[in-house]
């Protein structure tokens, strides 16, 4: 009788990707690979998912930004040009459909920020935790990857420790790093893909907070906390010379300068200050006026006041109660002196401070506030059409943890479900 050979069928693994981290872009990739069919496992090494999305916002998620393609691609200030193919394939509108295809009921709000209708953002991030369960995502929290096991140079699979302390490991041909920044490091993002991606001989470009308060010397910054400024333009200085401009709202609190305006110009600042540059931001308060206007403006508030009416009363109708003490200390004017004893001198100091009110910039606040993190894993590293590591095959990177930020409006977010569901389809 002639012998048959037995053909041993190849031994199966469990799982077809291991997803690491369960944020924005963690979530997005291991629910778009589950709905495709793949096995996946998700780990997270906190215990519950979408930390950081879930305060967000305030606490409100601003989920994206609804401008045009071409205006969004300007709001992204490093690798617009890498994010582009993301983007195409997951953009924006495609966000809005996702979430309400969800359930989330979505707001298109001033500046095309687009938020929950609810105003809450755990709406958002158990949105995307269904989106896994609902795939058949198998999730593990409190579950801390160790590494990312290779042979030669492929991926294959993760070595972790559970929830009880014993350390583990999961083999699989594909796993996806979306493990964040270091901003916001209570909920999760402490570095982790930074490192795994070095151990596997990535360039990591430095990390500094993006999205951040900046630290100003001025000297009345202590009687300015809690103030917010509508309205007002903004100049950002390095050496004397102006190399941004920004419209909008600015505030200060105990973390320093902060607000939409301040935000977006820390970018520039922050890679500033490293470089022991000298930076400050001018405001001017009265944008809508002219000097001469404002001159104008300011005789006739005098005209109308009584002699023996007091300076502080005339800034009282100029700028918001809280800025009154302030300026009158800034101009070295005592706000009790009778406004029909002001110089034109004074006047004319006045004018130039309101179009022109200066904090020097010192310092930026750590990580612990930033919104983002600029620097990461390089991008000239990772495949731009199926973020797949060129240097490890079967390894793909989404979301913070890659050298990509942008403005604040929702753009970062966007960022992390355009890379997060690029990632996820496991392109070859």
């Amino acid at each position: 009788m002639e012998q048959t050979e037995t053909i041993q069928p190849a031994e199966r693994l469990p799982y077809d990707v291991v997803v690491v981290g369960a944020g924005a872009a963690g979530m997005m990739a291991a629910g778009t690979a589950a709905r495709s069919g793949k096995r996946v496992l998700l780990l997270e090494k906190m215990e519950k998912s979408g930390r950081k999305v879930r305060i967000t916002g305030k606490g409100r998620c601003n989920v994206t930004n609804a401008r045009p393609a071409e205006e969004f691609a300007e709001q992204v200030r490093t690798n617009a040009a890498f994010f582009a193919p993301a983007f195409a394939e997951f953009n924006n509108r495609a966000t809005i459909r996702f979430f309400e295809r969800q359930g989330v009921k979505l707001d298109i709000e001033r500046g095309e920020r687009v938020f929950p209708k609810s105003g809450k953002a755990w709406d958002i991030a158990n949105a995307l935790l269904d989106y896994c369960v609902d795939n058949g995502v198998k999730i593990r929290y409190e579950t801390r990857v160790t590494e990312i096991m290779t042979l030669g140079d492929r991926v294959f699979g993760v070595r972790y420790v559970n929830k009880r302390g014993f350390e583990r490991k999961e083999e699989c041909d594909r796993v996806i790093v979306a493990t964040g920044g270091v901003s916001y490091p209570a909920t999760g993002s402490t570095g982790d893909g930074y490192a795994f991606a070095a151990d596997l001989g990535h360039t990591v470009e430095p990390l500094r907070p993006s999205l951040t308060p900046l630290v100003t010397s001025h000297p009345q910054m202590k009687y300015l906390h809690g103030l917010l400024l509508r309205n007002v333009k903004a100049v950002l200085y390095i050496d004397n010379e102006p190399i941004r401009e920004e419209f909008g709202e600015i505030g200060f609190s105990e973390r320093g300068i902060e607000g939409a305006v301040a935000l977006r110009m820390s970018r520039d600042a922050v890679d500033a200050l490293i470089d022991g540059q000298k930076v400050k931001i001018v405001l001017d308060l009265k944008p809508a006026l002219t000097e001469e206007m404002l001159r104008e403006r300011i005789a006739r508030e005098r005209a109308e006041m009584a002699p023996t009416e007091f300076f502080g009363e005339l800034l009282r109708k100029l700028v918001p109660k809280a800025l009154v003490m302030p300026l009158a200390q800034e101009l070295d004017i005592h706000s009790k002196n009778y406004v029909s004893k002001v110089t034109d001198a004074e006047i004319d100091r006045l004018i130039r401070t309101l179009k022109g009110l200066t904090f020097p910039v010192t310092d930026y606040a750590p990580f612990e506030c930033a919104v983002t993190t600029a620097g990461g894993v390089c991008c000239d590293e990772v495949n731009p059409y199926t973020m797949e590591s060129r240097k490890v095959r079967g390894l793909y990177l989404a979301g913070e943890v890659l050298d990509i930020d942008a403005n604040t409006g929702g753009y970062n977010l966007q960022i992390a479900f355009s890379t997060g569901r690029l990632a996820g389809m496991l392109k070859k």
